[in-house]
C-alpha cells in the first residue's frame, strides 16, 4: 500500500524556483512554519543546473535582499561558476533554515478547498511512492505554470491582451491565447584541439536560411542561445512534451549546422557541454490579483503607495513563433529602472488564502515581459514571504496586510535589505539618540540615513561613509540599554566593477560557455572580509560577534539581553584591497 503522508503548517510554498525559495526563506527566518513543495530534484528553476537560463534583473540597479545573499556566497563558494556547486548553494540556502520543511520532487496535483479558502494540497512524491498532503494557514503558488489556479478555481488569464482592454502600446488589436516559447539552452566548451560532433538521425535539419535569421557567435560571451525558441503559438503547458521534443531536435540540429557545415571559423574546437532537457518557459498562466500591473505602470515607473519590489528589465516581449519568426525574435523597449511593483499583484482577487510570486503574478502580458526575469521573480518571492508570516501573526488575510499593516510590510522588507524604489527605511530611535564617532570618517551620519545603497531614485550624492579600516565607528547610548539587534549593510559593489572579467562574467551568476581562459570570480574588493562588532556592559567591552571570512553585504546581528552603554564597528580588512578606506552604508541598533 502507497504511504499518505500528512503536514501541518503556517504556509505552503509550492514551486522551488527563485521566487519559491526566497518566499519560503523570508518567511522561515520571520518565525512561521513553512512547507516548501517542489516538483524538481533540484531548486532554482530556471536557474538550476537542469535548465541554466541567466539569473537576470533590473539593468543597471542590482537586486539586494535574499537574492544578494545566494550570489554572493556564489561567488565565494564557486568562483569557477561550476553548476554543481551552484545546485548546492540553492539546495543549502534552503537547508539552512529550520523552519522550512523540504518536499524535493514532491507535484502538487490536487487541492482540498473551504469555500474561497484552500485548506490543504496533496503532492505526489516520485521517489518515495508517497503522497503528501499539507494543511496550511497560506499557500503561495510560485509554481510558474500557477497549478494552484486549475485546482483551486483561483481567477487567472492567459495569452496576450488587446491594446484596447488597458491602453497598452502593442500591436495586438484582438486578445489572443500566444505567449513567449519555451527554450532548451545550449552549453558549449572550446578545447584546445579540434573535436568532432556527430548528430542523431532524429535532429532537425536546420537550413542556411533559417540558421541566418539567428546567427550564431562563439565569440561573444552573452551568447546563450536563448533564440532557440518554441511552443509560444502552442499550449505552453499542455504541449510541453511535444515542445520539448522539437526544442532538443532542433538544438541538435542547430550545433550540426554550426559545428559541419565549414561556414564558421573556430568551430571544430568547440564541444557542446551541454543541452537542456527541461525547457525553459517564459509564460503560461498568469494569476488575478487585487491588482492588474499595465505596460503604462511600468512606463510610468510604478509609483505605487504599496511598492514591494521593483523591476527594471526592458520590455522583452518574445514572438510566439520563435525561432520560425521570420522577424525580429523579441520587441526589445526600455523601461525606468528601478519601476516599483505593487503588493496588490502577490494575491488572489477570490481565493482568501492564496499569495502567488513568480513570472505568473498579476500582470498583462505586456508588463509581464519585462517583470518574469529571475532576479525581479526573487524579490516578489520575498515579499510574498514577508507578507505571509505577518498573516499568521495578525490572523489577517493577504488583502488584510494591505488594508492595516502595509507600512510594516514595507519596513520589514527594508530592514532585511530590500530596496523599495522612492522608500527610505525608519531609523530606530536609539540609534538617533545616540553620540555617533570616527574622528576621521567621511559622511559618517551617512550610517544612520534609512539608505542602504546609492540609487538615483535618492538623488545622485553618495549615501554611503567612508571609515577608515582599523579605526572604530562607536555609538555611545544615551543611557544603559538592552540591545536585541545591530545591523550593518556594506557596500558589495552592486555595479561590479571590482570583480574579474568583462561585462557578461561580472553581470551573470553563471556562464554559459567555457574558454581555456575564463577568468577565476572573487568576491567585490568593497566588501570587508573581516570584522567585529563589540558592545560595552558594566564589565567592559567584549566582542559578540566577529568574522574573518565574511561574504555578506546585509548582516542582522543578535546580541545577548544585557545592558549595554556603547556599541563599535571596526571594520579589518576587505577581500582583495588594500585601501585604507571601506565604504559602509548603515550601522544601526534595535532596542
Amino acid at each position: 500500500m502507497l504511504q499518505h503522508h500528512h503536514i501541518k503548517t503556517d504556509l505552503c510554498v509550492v514551486g522551488g524556483g527563485l521566487a519559491g525559495m526566497c518566499a519560503a526563506i523570508a518567511a522561515a527566518r520571520a518565525g512561521s512554519k513553512v512547507v516548501l513543495m517542489q516538483e524538481r530534484p533540484v531548486l532554482g528553476g530556471n536557474a538550476s543546473g537542469e535548465i541554466r537560463m541567466w539569473v537576470c534583473g533590473a539593468k543597471n540597479c542590482r537586486e539586494t535582499g535574499i537574492i544578494e545573499e545566494i550570489q554572493l556566497e556564489n561567488l565565494y563558494r564557486n568562483p569557477d561558476k561550476l553548476w554543481p556547486m551552484w545546485d548546492g548553494i540553492l539546495y543549502g540556502k534552503v537547508k539552512a533554515e529550520p523552519n522550512i520543511t523540504l518536499l524535493l520532487n514532491c507535484s502538487c496535483c490536487d487541492a482540498e478547498m473551504d469555500g474561497n479558502t484552500i485548506h490543504s494540497i496533496t503532492g505526489w512524491q516520485m521517489t518515495t511512492q508517497s503522497w503528501v498532503t499539507v494543511e496550511a494557514k497560506f499557500f503561495a503558488d510560485c509554481s510558474g505554470d500557477s497549478i494552484l489556479a486549475p485546482l483551486t478555481g483561483a481567477h487567472y488569464r492567459v495569452g496576450r491582451e488587446s491594446a484596447d482592454e488597458f491602453g497598452e502600446k502593442i500591436s495586438n488589436t484582438q486578445p489572443d491565447p500566444y505567449t513567449m516559447g519555451l527554450s532548451c539552452l545550449i552549453q558549449a566548451r572550446r578545447l584546445d584541439r579540434p573535436v568532432q560532433f556527430v548528430a542523431p538521425s532524429w535532429a532537425k535539419k536546420v537550413t542556411r536560411e533559417e540558421i541566418e535569421r539567428r546567427m550564431p557567435d562563439m565569440n561573444d560571451p552573452m551568447e546563450n542561445f536563448w533564440y532557440l525558441e518554441l511552443g509560444g503559438n502552442r499550449d505552453s503547458i499542455h504541449d510541453t512534451e511535444t515542445i520539448r521534443d522539437d526544442l532538443v531536435a532542433l538544438a541538435f540540429g542547430f550545433w550540426d549546422y554550426y559545428k559541419n557545415s565549414g561556414e564558421f571559423e573556430g568551430a571544430e574546437y568547440w564541444q557542446m557541454d551541454f543541452l537542456g532537457f527541461l525547457p525553459g518557459k517564459r509564460e503560461s498562466r498568469r494569476m488575478m490579483g487585487e491588482y492588474i500591473m499595465t505596460q503604462q505602470d511600468v512606463l510610468t515607473g510604478g509609483h505605487f503607495d504599496d511598492v514591494i519590489a521593483y523591476g527594471g528589465w526592458p520590455l522583452d516581449d518574445h514572438h510566439p513563433d520563435g525561432f520560425y519568426h521570420e522577424g525580429n525574435p523579441n520587441q526589445w523597449g526600455d523601461t525606468p529602472a528601478p519601476y516599483g511593483i505593487p503588493y496588490r499583484v502577490l494575491y488572489s482577487e477570490n481565493i482568501e488564502n492564496l499569495f502567488f510570486a513568480g513570472r505568473n503574478v498579476s500582470m498583462t502580458h505586456a508588463a509581464m515581459s519585462s517583470a518574469r526575469v529571475m532576479a525581479t521573480c526573487a524579490l516578489l518571492g520575498q515579499a510574498v514571504g514577508e507578507a505571509a508570516s505577518m498573516a499568521v501573526v495578525y490572523q489577517t488575510t493577504p488583502h488584510g496586510i494591505y488594508a492595516d499593516h502595509l507600512d510594516e510590510l514595507k519596513e520589514r522588507l527594508m530592514r532585511n535589505d530590500s530596496f523599495l524604489p522612492y522608500n527610505k527605511r525608519t531609523v530606530s530611535p536609539i540609534t538617533l539618540s545616540s553620540a555617533l564617532c570616527c574622528p576621521d570618517a567621511i559622511q559618517l551620519e551617512n550610517l544612520r540615513n534609512g539608505i542602504d545603497r546609492n540609487n538615483h531614485t535618492y538623488g545622485s550624492e553618495d549615501f554611503g561613509a567612508w571609515i577608515p579600516v582599523g579605526e572604530p565607528v562607536v555609538y555611545t547610548l544615551p543611557q544603559p540599554t538592552e540591545l536585541k539587534e545591530v545591523r550593518v549593510v556594506f557596500d558589495s559593489d552592486l555595479e561590479h566593477l571590482t570583480i574579474p572579467g568583462g561585462d557578461c562574467e561580472r553581470l551573470h551568476s553563471m556562464r554559459c560557455n567555457v574558454e581555456p581562459d575564463s577568468p577565476q570570480m572573487h568576491l567585490p574588493k568593497t566588501l570587508p572580509s573581516h570584522f567585529k562588532v563589540e558592545v560595552q556592559t558594566s564589565s567592559g567591552w567584549e566582542t559578540f560577534y566577529g568574522t574573518d571570512c565574511n561574504f555578506q553585504r546585509c548582516l542582522r546581528l543578535k546580541t545577548k539581553a544585557e545592558p549595554v552603554t556603547a556599541v563599535r564597528l571596526t571594520v579589518e580588512k576587505c577581500w582583495y584591497s588594500d585601501d585604507p578606506r571601506v565604504h559602509v552604508f548603515s550601522f544601526d541598533l534595535y532596542e
